[in-house]
């Protein structure tokens, strides 16, 4: 049976509820490299509620630093309206001051694992998600135009770096179907622990809408099948009808049935919380994000030969091997290429132009 731990909280008392996350799910860090990956969808005010609310991340990095000596590491990758803009993402948030000295643009290095081939037969994953020891997940309470809510699997879509998270969109090409690729790319590094930022979460047509909800609370599991099912209850939704839930646990992932999952406190669903149409159209019939996404796909790494000075690094830091140097300037293999674009991110010389 899964445990959730739902918790009262405000940002003012963030720390207390993170501490008792940590005496209900406790984790052997010492010694350990420790990843906490908040949810940083764009550059934004905190008052918007569209990231993890730099106190609930403060008070985790304060909690990891007690439990350890630890190598802590701080970052995500932004979506696709902040693709290439993690440190200004970071800053406008106010997760770079709450993320202290260990903040890391985890865009910067990447490694090529294998994939679902219905979708892709391989992508770039995050260097440091793929070494990490421990990963905490830090998802916000919010509904999603596609997933209809988003919460601790959808959170780890940002292991993805790059514009590839666009072009794995497209080829989703429905929302069903997208279910399944978020279930993927959860599936490459099930994090250890999750814990919600609830305090104020977002109703309406998220993930980036501006209809917030105060809700009060840190949901907390070291289960995402079971965490998001629980949220998905608070909505007023039937845990069974989300897609993504029931592929997660035909993957053995998790179950998302209230019956197999103890809660540690009190489970109230929200009254007249609005969310957005249960058949992903908020955001597949949306022309203007449709644009956005097919703009992002059709990037293509190009080096600025009076920039580049032909040091190789983005040669040797591919995760695909899609990059050579013929002639003091670097080539991409467009057919090798998983659209990571970390070497754009890693130039030293910002001679990588998207073009």
């Amino acid at each position: 049976m899964h445990t959730v731990m739902i918790h009262p909280a405000t940002y003012a008392t963030a720390r207390q509820s993170v501490d008792r996350v940590f005496e209900r799910f406790p984790l052997e860090i010492a010694g350990k490299t420790v990843l906490i990956k908040p949810n940083v969808l764009r550059a934004s005010d905190a008052a918007e509620g569209i990231v993890t609310h730099p106190a609930v991340l403060a008070a985790v990095v304060d909690k990891v630093e007690t439990l350890g000596p630890a190598a802590i590491i701080v970052g995500d990758n932004p979506g696709l309206f902040s693709y290439g803009a993690n440190e200004a993402a970071f800053e406008q948030t106010g997760l770079m001051a709450a993320a202290k000295k260990y903040y890391l643009n985890i865009g910067n290095h990447a490694v090529t694992v294998p994939f679902d081939p219905d979708f892709m037969p391989q992508v770039g994953l995050s260097t440091a998600v793929a070494e990490a020891d421990i990963v905490i997940s830090l998802p916000k309470f919010k509904t999603h135009g596609l997933t209809v809510m988003t919460g601790a699997i959808k959170n780890s879509y940002g292991f993805l770096p790059g514009a590839q998270k666009a072009r794995l969109h497209k080829i989703a090409g429905s929302p069903s179907r997208f279910h399944d690729l978020v279930v993927a790319v959860f599936k490459l590094r099930v994090p250890d622990l999750f814990i919600v930022d609830a305090v104020v979460g977002m109703e309406g047509n998220g993930p980036a809408s501006p209809q917030l909800r105060d809700i009060g609370l840190i949901l907390a599991a070291d289960n995402a099948v079971a965490l998001d099912a629980v949220m998905a209850t608070m909505m007023g939704l039937d845990p069974g009808r989300l897609r993504f839930l029931r592929t997660a646990a035909d993957a053995g992932l998790g179950s998302w049935k209230m019956a197999d999952i103890r809660i540690a406190g009190r489970l109230v669903k929200l009254k007249d919380f609005k969310l957005p149409p249960l058949g992903g159209q908020a955001i597949q019939d949306n022309a203007a994000v449709q644009e956005m996404l097919e703009s992002k796909i059709l990037l293509t790494p190009t080096p600025d030969p009076e920039a580049c000075s032909a040091c190789g690094l983005c040669v040797a830091q591919c995760p695909a091997d899609a990059l050579s140097m013929p002639d003091d300037l670097p080539q991409v293999d467009m057919g090798r290429c998983v659209t990571c674009f970390c070497c754009q991110e890693i130039c030293p010389e910002k001679a990588m132009v998207l073009q």
